[in-house]
């Protein structure tokens, strides 16, 4: 059975493990993503999945204001021990944290945060715009969840892929700090403020900004 790219992805998000060694893992294991965490765990590749259930009560309430402050975020970034709290590793993870909250503006730390009403709505509306586009009934539904996949890709910000390198998601960067690290670190919380939000005013591209600012 093929190894999919999807379940490559999954098992990376879970454990923090390499893309190769999730694709052979999953290979082994006839792409059972409980059988391959459990073989990346005797392998000793999944540090972060055996670390997800430590309580993690420590950290740092990261700020992080746009030139100009026309944007600024507050984030609480959780972890284990004071110690680690006060590391230069686990503040610039923190850091990174804000940034990316500035620059892609999610809306939920993780899916599971979704209201359940809104994530109907959405399946409602993206159910009618693919049968305006004129797609057969029998291949809707299969449509929608993958537009439903995007949503959360887009809004939800273990989900989205890292500013700084977009061959990884922030979950993908989060299980690679607690591997390094050696602690669980949990992301809890966050608001985001953005000048005049709400009002109209000229589209301008964050990313773009956010990023020329941490080359400074």
């Amino acid at each position: 059975m093929a190894v999919s790219a999807s379940a490559v992805k999954e098992l990376r998000e879970r454990t923090g493990a390499g893309m190769l060694d999730c694709k052979k893992a999953l290979d082994e294991t006839n792409n059972d993503i409980d059988k391959a965490i459990a073989l990346l765990r005797e392998k000793g590749l999944a540090a972060a999945a055996n670390k997800a259930g430590r309580i993690a009560t420590e950290g740092v309430v990261e700020s992080y204001i746009h030139a100009g402050g026309r944007i600024g975020v507050i984030v609480e970034v959780n972890c284990e021990t004071d110690f680690v709290a006060k590391t230069d590793q686990f503040r610039e993870f923190a850091r990174d944290v804000a940034m990316q909250i500035a620059a892609a503006n999610p809306k939920f730390v993780r899916r599971e945060e979704v209201p359940g009403d809104e994530l109907e709505k959405e399946r409602e509306i993206l159910k009618a715009q693919a049968l305006n586009e004129g797609k057969p009934e029998k291949i809707v539904e299969k449509m929608v969840e993958g537009r439903i996949s995007k949503y959360y890709e887009e809004y939800c910000l273990l989900e989205q892929s890292f500013i700084k390198d977009p061959d990884k998601t922030i979950s993908t960067l989060l299980n690679e700090k607690i591997s390094a690290i050696g602690e669980n670190i949990s992301i809890r919380r966050f608001v985001r403020y953005e000048l005049g939000e709400g009002l109209e005013k000229k589209v301008d591209n964050f990313v773009e900004e956010v990023m020329a600012q941490a080359k400074l």
